[in-house]
């Protein structure tokens, strides 16, 4: 279930209760800015991407798992703003007159202490807070192990393949989602078929290892899986970096279907071995292991 995607432009007027941010990865700290809000309001593509395309994230979440994890907490509307440099060149009070009031019809706004928004960054909570036409909740951020709880802090967690603690700050498990393509059947071959993925660029995807995690299907049956990210050191493909998913007790062909997997924890880092069966033995292991911490 998601809730329903709509674009400001296309947005009907009605009286909302609002949560306002980019809300990457939707974690917890998101969610206790979110609570109690009927209405999501996020932006896509990422500020970043247009006031400083060479910081861009790698994006932990697309704008449709946004909209499945936002309709979890019984938010009932995502709305997008679309940004470009024209909108972010917008003051921070046409947002505010523009987009939450006469566009929105926000009667409460919802917002993290550190948002800031329109031209320069411009806007805070203070210029919410001092605005008599809507009631503005402004939250703390979010302290878990004497750290903030951020989507960078996470990015980073992710990156360097630390997938189980990136779900204790995510409250679920980070997720990566694609259509399985043809790869060089080299995991058949060995005993071990996969069903790889070729990772979106713009989006986060764990650092080079094994994963345990589970793996779920279009149908929405879910298989424990063992994931390998990376190069394939072993073999000279020539390939970039794949993730190359086996799931445990599946036979059949995943060509074409969309495969979502959920990361759990990482088994270990990505190696060279010195023959195929050296290889194999690991790759037994991994997939028993795999097995121990996604049926768990």
């Amino acid at each position: 279930m998601s809730a329903r995607v709509v674009s400001l432009p296309d947005v009907a007027p009605r009286p909302r209760r609002v949560a306002v941010g980019t809300f990457d990865g939707v974690h917890l700290g998101h969610r206790e800015v979110i609570r109690g809000a009927d209405t999501v309001v996020t932006f896509d593509p990422h500020p970043v991407t247009v006031v400083h395309p060479a910081a861009a994230p790698k994006l932990l979440t697309t704008v449709a798992r946004k909209a499945e994890l936002v309709a979890a907490m019984g938010v009932e509307e995502l709305v997008v703003v679309p940004f470009d440099a024209a909108y972010a060149a917008r003051s921070a009070q046409s947002f505010v007159d523009d987009v939450l009031v006469a566009r929105l019809c926000a009667t409460d706004v919802s917002v993290g202490e550190n948002f800031r928004f329109g031209h320069r960054a411009q806007g805070d909570a203070d210029l919410l807070r001092a605005d008599g036409r809507f009631s503005t909740r402004v939250v703390e951020l979010l302290e878990i192990h004497g750290e903030i709880v951020s989507s960078s802090h996470i990015r980073g967690l992710i990156a360097g393949g630390a997938v189980s603690y990136a779900a204790t700050l995510l409250g679920e498990p980070f997720l990566l989602a694609g259509a399985v393509v043809h790869g060089d059947e080299v995991g058949r071959e060995l005993g071990y078929p996969t069903a790889n993925l070729v990772p979106d660029a713009a989006l986060a995807v764990p650092g080079h290892g094994v994963y345990a995690g589970r793996a779920e299907l279009d149908d929405g049956r879910e298989h424990a899986a063992a994931v390998s990210i990376g190069v394939r050191p072993t073999f000279d493909s020539g390939r970039g970096e794949l993730v190359e998913a086996f799931l445990l007790d599946w036979e059949g062909d995943l060509y074409g279907r969309v495969l979502r997997l959920r990361f759990l924890e990482r088994l270990r880092g990505e190696r060279r071995f010195d023959s195929a069966d050296a290889l194999v033995d690991q790759m037994h292991r991994d997939v028993e292991q795999a097995r121990v911490v996604a049926v768990s």
